[in-house]
């Protein structure tokens, strides 16, 4: 007998919930969606977490940024091959190497040859590791001040290194641009499209009650994490309804406003090896044919209280996300979701 999307999820949840504070699955088969959750949200009112609960989903929030220069691109306000420079203030100083100059799509695909952090950000982590949040003093003028001092360690377009420094430099740019702050441009280009009403950098009024509370591996309590200007690079928290949505726009096509900037998304692509690659804001690989030759988009997320996982196979038309109030991360466990779900024929529950 095929195994329900629901029952797969609360397996999965269980599962996770094993040696983590809380988490919340969702399995996306076509038009279904299932949610379910177990363990708790910490804090003093700690219930169990469900679809509305908000989560830090850290690097997660790189395909938003991503997206959002896919729509201003389509619509003529930015492009993806432009330097990073135009989108900067007067006077920033961007390192290039060779004869070549970071482009838009760089930093989309972590082609930039930018390091993985801002200058000077690890050393600091090093000399304070109990600081709550290590992107605390990421402003414009910091980040801009190191940029002029930070060398590139391959020439833009050539190689893939991940840099949450590059996808943070092109959320900051793509708001100058828009003439708005990171959040409001998320909120205008994708998340008000596709009805995602709790996606956001900023966390209050009645959302602070749904706000699970972050731990550490060891299950103590964290501080949030806000990652000031580079809030492109991590900066976002959302709900599993939310993140089904968008999940669900990247299977469909989305509302004519975003269909084309969500293909435009996945044509642009940089290969890291004959089974790997990346597109505009996603990982992407096909697995081996004896385990089916599935593919599979994906990105993760990591912060100091919370682990996220966002994966689909628009071939298949499924999708997972994995979202915890722990650090530890949950990848495994979701991505054998999915695989599950490659494998299965699976049936909604009536």
């Amino acid at each position: 007998m095929d195994q329900e999307l629901g029952t797969l999820a609360q397996q999965t949840a269980d599962r996770l919930a094993e040696d983590r504070v809380g988490v919340v699955v969702a399995a996306v088969a076509g038009d279904s969606v299932e949610i379910r959750g177990a363990g708790g949200t910490g804090g003093d009112r700690s219930v169990v977490p469900g679809p509305d609960t908000l989560f830090e989903i850290g690097s997660v929030t790189k395909p938003f940024t991503a997206l959002a220069l896919a729509r201003l691109a389509v619509g003529g306000t930015a492009d993806l091959d432009e330097p990073l420079t135009a989108l900067l203030p007067d006077g920033a100083a961007v390192p290039s190497r060779g004869s070549s100059r970071i482009a838009l799509r760089h930093l989309a695909t972590h082609t930039s040859g930018l390091p993985r952090l801002p200058k000077g950000m690890l050393l600091q982590a090093l000399l304070h590791p109990s600081k709550p949040d290590p992107y605390a003093d990421c402003t414009t003028d910091v980040l801009l001040s190191g940029l002029a001092g930070t060398r590139l360690g391959a020439e833009p377009g050539k190689r893939f290194r991940y840099s949450n420094l590059g996808a943070g430099l092109l959320g900051l740019g793509l708001a100058r641009r828009a003439g708005t702050d990171y959040e409001t441009l998320i909120t205008r280009e994708i998340c008000a499209p596709l009805g995602m009403t709790d996606t956001v950098v900023t966390v209050d009024g009645t959302r602070s009650g749904r706000l699970a509370q972050g731990h550490s591996r060891r299950g103590k309590p964290t501080s949030p994490w806000h990652l000031a200007d580079l809030a492109g690079a991590g900066g976002l928290r959302s709900t599993a309804t939310d993140l089904a949505g968008f999940v669900r726009a990247q299977l469909d096509g989305g509302p004519a406003g975003l269909a084309e900037a969500i293909r435009l998304s996945r044509t642009v692509e940089h290969r890291k090896s004959p089974f790997a690659w990346v597109h505009l804001g996603w990982m992407a690989h096909r697995l081996h044919p004896r385990q089916g030759a599935h593919l599979q988009i994906w990105h993760n997320g990591g912060t100091g209280g919370f682990s996220s996982f966002v994966a689909f196979d628009p071939e298949k038309q499924l999708g997972v996300i994995a979202l915890a109030n722990s650090q530890h991360p949950v990848d495994g466990p979701a991505s054998a979701l999915l695989r599950t779900l490659q494998t299965q024929h699976v049936s909604n529950p009536v």
